[in-house]
């Protein structure tokens, strides 16, 4: 299997790499459009503030590229935001792929969110054999609001998208590359989508 993490500068790649070779596979990275297309399951990670993530994938055609791939596709933190029609970070338009704008957790709770958090009302073949209620963790200002494309659920402040699911699209809030044993049996169950 051809397992691509695109490379764009704004991702936590290495913990996902290791996370891939814990599982016995094998990921390259690349911004490579010939590359990304060829690949059968394709990682599109993110750290880091959304306009200035969305400027490097412009800057590269990633932008036109990503909506368009036919293969099953990880979107993980920043890069399930990306994915989404806007962000109030920044002020940035989205990719379009997931019908949600992103917007910011109030003041009512300390922001970012860090550190370890329940997902719940699973959905999709993502979470096969997951538990309900089993811990992630996530570190995040902003978030997708519950919506039709969610297949997981947490609540900080208000219940939100903690992982959404349109077409051969998938995203996650949270880290599964740093969310122990679970998180990286969810990233091995996208492997194996």
């Amino acid at each position: 299997m051809k397992i691509v993490i695109i490379n764009y500068g704004a991702g936590n790649i290495q913990s996902i790499m290791f996370a891939i070779e814990r599982l016995g596979y094998k990921a390259i990275l690349s911004n490579n459009p010939d590359e990304i297309l060829a690949a059968d399951k394709v990682i599109f990670p993110g750290v880091g503030e959304a306009s200035s993530a969305m400027e490097k994938l412009i800057e590269s055609g990633l932008d036109s590229l990503i909506p368009n791939l036919k293969q099953p596709v990880l979107g993980i933190c920043l890069g399930m935001q990306l994915m989404c029609q806007s962000s109030e970070e920044g002020n940035t338009k989205g990719l379009g792929i997931f019908d949600v704008d992103v917007v910011k957790f109030t003041s009512n709770v300390k922001v970012p969110q860090m550190g370890w958090n329940q997902i719940y009302n699973l959905k999709s073949d993502l979470f096969r054999e997951i538990p309900e209620n089993e811990f992630m963790y996530l570190v995040h200002s902003f978030y997708a609001p519950n919506c039709p494309e969610a297949i997981a659920t947490t609540h900080y402040d208000v219940e939100y998208a903690s992982a959404l699911h349109k077409n051969n699209f998938y995203g996650t809030q949270f880290h599964p590359e740093k969310s122990g044993d679970i998180g990286e049996k969810i990233l091995g169950n996208f492997l194996n989508i």
